[in-house]
């Protein structure tokens, strides 16, 4: 029988250490400002529990096999999140990397360590990729994963790209750093790696699937055998099929597809040892997630008015990775 893993993606809107954290790099401290004042160990601790009441319901209250998670501070407050998660019975794991974001905000991979493990030397493993700008921002989180049901290896890419603060158009150039960055790494792994292996991006790249950052820079197309038969290294864009249709994983003057999986030719090869699971590409939205409008409903904090009913101002994303016999 074929093996299945649920893999989801969760901006977790300012997962941050509390306010006076021995944690926090004090640059990271002054930049906060008053943005961090009032921020308690009770804050932290709901904030915790209304994450962990949703991650929990995943994958049919099983909880994600692998999950990709960004505006996190700190392994610390990830450590809280899986200590949270006990109830699920999983071997949880962390690969986190602490990036040179002037807020402090990372990327990070939680998963299953019964079911995938990070090859060792770590180094050769384990990858944060910079990505240039004139003020910092995350770095791209490239971890190769090994089945422990095959010993086959994958790679995943965790992205959270500069925001639209300031303006779309005015911080565009920076989503297009980012976005080429992707596509460069992404060729790396091809000669590092061999061109057979099969690689998966996800995150919050703050663009939707058609902006420019996305399709020219990135190379995130929406044709299958353009993605399949073409010399470039191109990823297929997996949330193609909801555009047009009103969905968004946040809501900004409308709906904003911004959260996203990308999947390489590797993957859709009749051949191919991984592939996704037809229709499991879904935006997880539970009803205590959201208002009467269906919009995310927000935890707030770091300078937003607190509402300790909410969750976070993204929706998660889930999809259903099919691995071979």
């Amino acid at each position: 029988m074929p093996t299945e893993y649920h893999f989801a993606f969760w901006n977790l809107e300012n997962l941050f250490d509390i306010e006076n954290s021995p944690r926090r790099d004090p640059r990271v401290a002054r930049i906060l400002g008053k943005d961090i004042k009032g921020w308690t160990q009770a804050l932290l601790d709901r904030k915790i529990s209304q994450l962990s009441s949703i991650i929990r319901k995943m994958n049919n209250a099983r909880g994600p096999d692998l999950l990709g998670i960004c505006e996190v501070e700190n392994k610390f407050v990830v450590d809280l999140l899986i200590q949270s998660l006990a109830p699920l019975g999983r071997n949880y794991q962390i690969i986190h990397h602490d990036s040179p974001d002037k807020r402090g905000i990372d990327v990070a991979f939680i998963y299953d360590g019964d079911l995938l493990e990070v090859p060792l030397p770590l180094e050769e493993n384990v990858f944060s990729h910079f990505v240039m700008r004139r003020t910092a921002t995350r770095d791209i989180l490239q971890v190769t994963f090994k089945t422990k049901a095959h010993q086959r290896e994958l790679i995943v890419m965790g992205n959270h790209w500069p925001s639209r603060s300031g303006g779309e158009a005015e911080s565009d150039a920076y989503r297009a750093m980012a976005g080429e960055t992707l596509a460069y790494f992404h060729q790396r792994i091809f000669e590092v790696k061999g061109d057979a292996m099969p690689v998966i991006a996800m995150g919050d790249f703050n663009d939707e699937p058609f902006n420019t950052s996305i399709v020219d820079y990135a190379l995130g197309l929406r044709v299958a055998n353009m993605v399949a038969s073409g010399r470039n290294p191109y990823f297929l864009n997996l949330m193609w099929p909801m555009m047009g249709k009103g969905f968004g994983t946040l809501y900004y003057n409308g709906p904003n597809l911004l959260d996203q999986f990308l999947i390489n030719k590797n993957w859709l090869r009749l051949t191919s040892t991984f592939k996704i699971k037809p229709d499991s590409v879904a935006i997880i939205k539970f009803p205590e997630m959201m208002n009467k409008k269906g919009e995310p409903i927000p935890f707030g904090g770091m300078g937003k008015p607190v509402n300790q009913n909410g969750f976070s101002d993204h929706f998660p994303v889930e999809t259903v990775v099919i691995e071979a016999d």
